[in-house]
């Protein structure tokens, strides 16, 4: 029982040490990030995401992994691939994705010029619509089929020609085109590209299209959002739009799978948001880095539990919550220690009550023996001695170990020396009975020759 008591006291040594050694010596995190192709936008941010988080964290290491497109980043999500990926809220959701922040809110803006008889969505029914040639066209043409389905209207209904930015602006002067779809951001970007490529193109200021039915639509298609366009967010002089205008955004989010753990994801929240002005110095884009509201109960890409509880909990290192889980798991060791010695030491005494009782059977069995009177009682107690013998052999008994082997020996010696004492007594009494039939003649058993007596001597004479 001592030597398992050493052991798992060096288990639990062990054990703390090799956590000690893979918090101080291994990397606290290892981060795979999609990343578009070299050149992009994505790149870029991921770039100067990856260089200013391992300048905060330096046991952090980021490794990006490039994907063709966002459906790419999306698959690598569900597989496991990536820890981290840029996702966009209408495009393809990863099942298991939950959002750590918000990259980007891009506005769903239908741009019409000036004078039009366009006001509405199913305005656009039987129209040419253009829409900026790009790596997203296609996630952009979907965008519009999923607004146009909610109207019910039938895509084909609406055509589409996908132009380069370049033409994009004599396309609708020349009234090729009726409208252009634009989704970018509230700055910079590919509304504000288009605004001034029609502004260029007509020598007027076009229109955005608004859409009422915003939070209809948001609660029908999740990936969408309602956000209110305020005046002169894509050109400031002469103000475009020239009132708020309230319409669909869709957002591009860092988004990592469910199985993320809590303190990970927590980590790199506070990394990005505190790191924003550090970000915008290498993209623009990360003006527009903004956290996620954590009591959103979207369906859609909703936000890891990590996040929610460094956002309601306020700031706190990587290191100082990493620490703490340190602390709680050493905790759990020490716990687990005392409970491993509670149950030795009941076993130990358990154990020991044991040893004691068969040590009080061996006098016993030493007492019985010295008043035994048959061979068979000697022999009935010299076959319990041998059991308890090897009980003791067997289990290590080792409490008291020079007690147990004293009242083996008393035993043993009470034993033979008894059996000596009743085969002695058997041989003595086996001779007395031999010699008694001798002693015990009466006269009339003697021979004639040797009896003398009156009568014999009158008939001699």
């Amino acid at each position: 029982m001592r030597l398992a008591l050493v052991v798992t006291a060096g288990v639990l040594i062990i054990t703390a040490a090799g956590l000690a050694a893979y918090y101080f010596i291994l990397p606290h995190a290892a981060l795979r990030v999609t990343t578009g192709a070299p050149g992009t936008a994505a790149h870029r941010f991921v770039a100067a995401f990856a260089a200013t988080t391992i300048a905060q964290h330096p046991r952090v290491q980021i490794r990006m992994v490039e994907v063709a497109d966002l459906a790419a980043s999306a698959k690598a999500i569900e597989n496991h691939a990536v820890d981290l990926a840029i996702i966009r809220s209408d495009a393809v959701i990863p099942a298991n994705g939950e959002t750590i922040a918000i990259l980007r809110r891009d506005v769903f803006a239908v741009v019409t010029p000036a004078k039009t008889a366009i006001d509405k969505i199913p305005g656009l029914v039987d129209r040419t619509i253009g829409i900026p040639q790009g790596p997203l066209q296609s996630y952009n043409e979907h965008a519009l089929d999923t607004v146009l389905s909610y109207y019910n209207i039938q895509p084909g209904s609406v055509k589409r020609v996908f132009l380069p930015m370049a033409e994009i602006g004599h396309a609708l002067a020349d009234k090729r085109i009726a409208a252009i779809l634009a989704i970018g951001p509230m700055g910079p970007g590919e509304v504000v590209d288009v605004v001034a490529a029609v502004k260029a193109a007509t020598k007027s200021s076009p229109k955005i299209l608004g859409i009422d039915e915003a939070d209809a639509i948001n609660k029908q298609f999740p990936g969408f959002e309602s956000i209110d366009v305020p005046a002169g967010a894509f050109r400031g002089r002469p103000a475009i739009p020239d009132d708020t205008v309230s319409t669909l955004a869709v957002t591009y989010r860092f988004v990592a799978p469910n199985t993320m753990l809590d303190i990970v994801a927590g980590a790199i929240a506070q990394s990005l948001f505190t790191a924003k002005a550090k970000l915008m110095q290498s993209t623009p884009l990360a003006a527009q880095i903004e956290a996620p509201d954590p009591d959103d109960k979207n369906p859609v890409l909703p936000v890891h539990p990590g996040v929610a509880a460094y956002l309601n909990n306020g700031q706190q290192s990587f290191f100082d919550e990493f620490q703490s889980y340190f602390y709680m798991g050493g905790l759990a060791l020490s716990t687990l220690g005392s409970l491993v010695a509670v149950v030795i030491g009941r076993l130990n005494r358990r154990k020991s009550q044991e040893e004691l009782s068969r040590i009080d059977r061996l006098i016993g069995i030493a007492d019985e023996a010295l008043r035994a009177h048959a061979i068979s009682e000697i022999e009935a107690l010299e076959q319990e001695l041998s059991g308890i013998v090897g009980w003791f052999v067997k289990s290590g008994a080792g409490g008291d170990g020079g007690a147990f082997s004293v009242a083996i020996a008393h035993a043993r010696y009470a034993i033979d020396k008894q059996r000596a004492a009743i085969l002695r007594e058997g041989v003595t009494s086996a001779s007395q009975e031999a010699a008694a039939p001798a002693q015990k003649l009466t006269p009339e058993m003697r021979s004639p020759e040797t009896s003398s007596g009156p009568e014999h001597g009158l008939t001699a004479a």
